[in-house]
This record gives structure tokens, C-alpha cells and sequence, in this order.
């Protein structure tokens, strides 16, 4: 359940196949949390001040110093460290900000629901999210040939700390992780962008882009989540109220802010979420090479978590195929098994229904969050070899694909 975010050789095809036809870009600008915009094509937008800032640190070989200076930095309202460099730090201060459109009392809001509803979220946000992240052929190939591509248990359990930290019940507050989390990350994707047109892998396989990580394909990652969580929520009738829904995409809406997307991209309510999502998700879904590798590898960490002799495995393919479908399952290269599958198929909606009515029982959700929680806490430990990690800046590409 750690794996939620960008993760993914579908042997049936032989040879990378090639991303569908992204579609035009039609998606209003007045459909965003900005209300306006240019209406550029987002495919075709990264993100300057970063880029250039972090292409720098690079460059000068600035790279260990700030991370261990960054390494320093955990809390959200923590000074940053004296030690970063100056344009480091100035760059930082003003990213750190929270937009002036966040809203407290839906963050807060937004936690409650994470409390009460954190089974379904972790399990769609990681196992679900996870696998249908390797059927996305820029996601998953951007991932593979970068440095993370090469240790993808530290890779997933990076990629936890921040979708923990968007989830924990103090995730905006001061001693919440969400803002550390999230700049940092967008100083990883800077540095990837900078990065990864040097790797003849990724060059060979990239469809023509020249650039990795455009606007575009943060929202196509950003769609995997809580767009796919929230539909699935909704195909499972688990009961979601306005309210609730409204406070939940507002978290994803300034966490996508502080990752660096512009907001004239982040959908303002949840039917222009599914329209955007319609547009850039849904057309791109392709089977890959890497991604089917990824896959794997995501499946294995699953089940030996769960079992550490692996005699899981077969249990955890059936829950990947029910989460995410078969179309996409057989993309991502994922094993049939039937006796499972329907297992799952059967007992999961009954589970749903008997845990709906269990919430609303004094204790409940606070004794299901500590569980969760236990849970994460087990996951980054297994994953780290119980030495902990942290999200840093690569100054170079996967190892064997420099």
C-alpha cells in the first residue's frame, strides 16, 4: 500500500510501445482554482524559476550540500536551514507559501475524512494509483531511467514520504510534513528535467519529448490519485458527502500548488477534474516496457511486505486487477488469477458495506487510523532496511543509462 506515485515490459508486445495520441488541448482555463488564464497548452509549460535554480545547483556541483542542508528541514514550520545557498533558499522561501486561496477549515475537514476513510484512500491512492502509474508510458519511462529507476525500494519509499505526509491527520499544520514534502519533490522533478535528456534510454523512448515532466504530465499523475480514488470511492458507494468530497479535492488542490503546477491548471470542483482527467489521462494509458518491469518489481515489494516468503504475490496480483481493471492490468503485465479475483470481486463490497457501518461507532476511526498508521510506519521500514530515507536532489541519471 506504499507504493501510491509514479512507478512501472508488457512481454506480450516485445518492444516499447509507442504513448496514444495525446489529445488537443481543449480545458478551459475558467474551469481552474485560478478562475483565468493563457490557455496554453500545458504539454508545452514546465517550470521555469525551479528548473533554471536547481539546473544551477547542479551544474556547480551544489548538489550534496543541499541536501544536506535540506536534510535538515522536516517540519512545515521550520525556519530553512542557514546553510543552503542564498538563490537556493530565496527560491524556497517564496515556494514554501501557502496559495492565497487555501483554506483551513477544508484542510481540516479534509484530515477527518483521511481519518475515517484512510483504508479505502491508502489502498487506491498506493496499490491502485501505484499500478495505474506504470501504464502511463511517460511516467513510468521518466521513472526507470532516472537514478530512482535503479533502487526502486528506496524509490517507492520516497515516493511514500510524500503521499503519507498529504494523508496524516496534521498535514498542513506546522508540525505537518506536506509543505517539506512537496518542495522538495519539485526540486527532484527540476532536477530530472535537467537530467534525464542526457540518458540515451529515456532519448530513445520518449516519442519525440524533449523535456521530461510538463505541466501536462504532473496532471496526468495528479489525475491517478485523488481523481481515481474519488470515482473509485464513488463505484464502491462508499457514502461521501459534499462536503467531504469538496474538503478532499481541496487538499489535492493546494498540494498540486506547492508541487509546482500553475493553478490555472488545477481543476476548481470535481466535474472539471473528471472533464481534465477525460482529456489527458484516459488517451495517454499504454502499455510499456518499463512499466511492465516496474510493475513487477512493485507487486514483489507487495507481496514480500505482506508475506516475507512471497506466497502473497498471487493475492496481491488479484487486488491490482481489481483495482485498476483488466484493460490496464494486462498493459501493466499483471498475472490472472481467477480464483482470487473472484474472491475479491465477492467479498470486497461486502467488507465495504460492513465497514460503513462500523464509522459511525465512538473509537472507531481513531483506532482504524492507528492501525493505518502502524501500517505506513512498518512499510517505510521495510522498505528503508530500518534506516530511514528522505527525498533528495539525483545529480545523475539511473547508473547503467548515464
Amino acid at each position: 500500500m506504499a507504493a501510491g506515485g509514479a512507478l512501472g515490459v508488457f512481454g506480450a508486445v516485445g518492444a516499447a510501445s509507442p504513448a496514444r495520441a495525446r489529445s488537443v488541448w481543449t480545458w478551459s482555463p475558467s474551469g481552474s482554482v485560478a478562475g483565468r488564464g493563457a490557455g496554453v497548452d500545458p504539454d508545452w509549460v514546465w517550470d521555469e524559476e525551479a528548473d533554471a535554480l536547481v539546473a544551477s545547483v547542479i551544474d556547480r556541483g551544489d548538489v550534496p550540500r543541499v541536501n544536506r542542508e535540506l536534510s535538515q528541514w522536516t517540519r512545515n514550520g521550520q525556519p530553512l536551514p542557514s546553510g543552503l545557498p542564498a538563490d537556493v533558499r530565496e527560491w524556497m522561501e517564496r515556494a514554501r507559501r501557502m496559495p492565497s486561496w487555501a483554506d483551513r477549515g477544508k484542510l481540516e475537514r479534509a484530515a477527518d475524512f483521511n481519518e475515517r476513510r484512510g483504508l479505502y484512500l491508502n489502498l487506491l491512492n498506493g496499490v491502485g494509483g501505484g499500478m495505474l502509474s506504470t501504464a502511463i508510458p511517460r511516467e513510468a519511462r521518466a521513472v526507470y531511467y532516472s537514478k530512482g529507476g535503479a533502487d526502486m525500494e528506496d524509490r517507492v519509499a520516497k515516493t511514500s514520504l510524500l503521499g503519507f505526509a498529504v494523508g496524516d491527520l496534521n498535514a498542513y499544520r506546522p508540525d505537518g510534513k506536506v509543505v517539506v514534502e512537496a518542495v522538495k519533490t519539485r526540486m527532484v522533478h527540476a532536477a530530472v528535467r535537467h537530467l534525464l535528456p542526457r540518458s540515451p534510454g529515456w532519448s530513445r523512448t520518449s516519442g519525440g519529448q524533449t523535456v521530461p515532466i510538463s505541466q501536462a504530465d504532473m496532471m496526468v499523475t495528479w489525475h491517478s490519485l485523488p481523481t481515481y480514488t474519488m470515482r473509485k470511492l464513488l463505484e464502491w458507494k462508499v457514502p461521501v458527502p459534499a462536503a467531504d468530497a469538496e474538503a478532499y479535492l481541496h487538499l489535492w488542490q493546494v498540494s498540486a500548488h506547492l508541487l509546482g503546477i500553475r493553478d490555472e491548471y488545477i481543476p476548481a470542483t470535481w466535474d472539471e477534474a473528471n472533464a481534465q482527467s477525460r482529456q489527458v489521462l484516459d488517451p495517454v494509458l499504454a502499455p510499456t516496457p518499463e512499466g511492465v518491469e516496474l510493475t513487477d518489481i512493485l507487486l514483489r515489494q507487495l507481496a514480500e511486505q505482506t508475506s516475507p516468503g512471497g506466497i502473497d504475490r498471487p493475492l496481491c496480483n488479484a487486488l491490482a486487477r481489481y483495482l485498476v481493471g483488466d484493460r490496464v492490468a494486462d498493459w501493466d503485465g499483471i498475472p490472472r488469477e481467477p480464483f482470487w479475483e473472484r474472491a475479491i470481486a465477492t467479498a470486497w463490497p461486502k467488507l465495504v458495506m460492513f465497514r460503513e457501518k462500523l464509522i459511525p461507532l465512538p473509537l472507531v476511526p481513531p483506532l482504524a487510523w492507528t492501525i493505518d498508521e502502524a501500517i505506513r510506519q512498518y512499510i517505510l521500514f521495510y522498505l528503508t532496511k530500518g534506516r530511514g530515507t528522505q527525498i533528495d536532489i539525483p545529480d545523475t541519471n539511473r547508473p547503467t543509462d548515464r
